[in-house]
């Protein structure tokens, strides 16, 4: 994976992921969510606490429509942003600033080259998202050979730079067990939760979906003096 003008990879490759036909439903909508509001707040925050300045190269893995991607852009941030779904990634290549720019890809096969200066996956883009969901159910009783989860986390290691930054989003496990809805079913052993809820696209069209979401469990380290 580069920051130039090169594909990241042929685009008839399109590996099963539960996700990509609820993203094709979606379409332009996915923007009209209220967890989409937040946008150039969100973007503040991660330019101030990864230290961006213009001219730095950002990966936005699981960019979605490409909303932080492209307030970056408009900062001065270089952004490469990849996604597993080909509709969101050609809603996100509208319109996008100079030296942004979208591609398709496998976030658990990211093939990187720790070209850039930090790398993002927000709001259960990629990370969070592809640890469970059909043909990823262990047999009763037995854990997942792969981690996919971690081997997204790998892979985002592997882009950045030496001395870089990640940073991702979680959903955290004691939430979710507090605020449970009727619909879902959390699975403690795995953390992950099933959700039963419908989206609706751009011609208000509702259809009804299964979402599956890692949850993890928050840690307090304390520092000794």
């Amino acid at each position: 994976m580069t920051t130039d003008s090169e594909p990241l990879g042929p685009d008839d490759r399109r590996p099963d992921h539960w996700f990509e036909p609820i993203a094709d439903h979606l379409g332009e909508a996915y923007l009209r969510y209220s967890f989409t509001m937040g946008t150039e707040q969100e973007v503040d925050f991660l330019v101030e606490v990864l230290g961006l300045v213009p001219g730095d190269r950002v990966l936005d893995v699981g960019c979605g429509p490409g909303r932080h991607a492209h307030a970056l852009g408009r900062r001065g941030v270089r952004v490469v942003g990849v996604d597993i779904s080909q509709h969101f990634i050609d809603l996100a290549r509208r319109d996008a600033p100079p030296g942004v720019r979208f591609e398709r890809a496998d976030a658990r096969h990211l093939d990187a080259d720790g070209a850039f200066d930090a790398v993002i996956s927000l709001c259960q883009g990629a990370f969070g998202l592809v640890g469970a969901g059909p043909g990823a159910e262990p047999d009763a009783g037995a854990a997942l050979a792969v981690d996919p989860d971690g081997e997204v986390l790998q892979g985002m290691a592997r882009a950045v730079r030496p001395g870089g930054l990640v940073a991702v989003s979680a959903f955290s496990a004691y939430f979710q067990v507090r605020y449970l809805e009727d619909t879902d079913t959390f699975d403690a052993d795995r953390g992950v939760n099933h959700e039963l809820t419908s989206v609706r696209n751009q011609a208000g069209e509702s259809r009804p979906v299964d979402l599956w979401t890692s949850c993890f469990t928050p840690r307090v380290c304390s520092k000794s003096g």
